[in-house]
């Protein structure tokens, strides 16, 4: 049960970051993957699955403009 709560959430913040970035969902993808925030998702230790979609999308905005 929580793996697919997880995968939606994780689905939903791929939508949101090809919105904000304007690009496909293929390069949204690779991007979510490519982070330090989706690792910090995956593991229930960090907390960060609770916050919502909206501020993952803007912590890994804030990663990628960092590189």
């Amino acid at each position: 049960m929580r793996d697919n709560v997880l995968w939606r959430k994780q689905a939903s913040i791929i939508m949101l970051l090809s919105e904000a970035l304007h690009i496909d969902t293929t390069t949204a993808l690779d991007i979510f993957y490519s982070t330090n925030t989706y690792k910090n998702l995956s593991n229930p230790a960090t907390g960060l699955q609770l916050m919502s979609d909206k501020y993952i999308v803007q912590d890994i905005l804030d990663e990628i403009k960092k590189d």
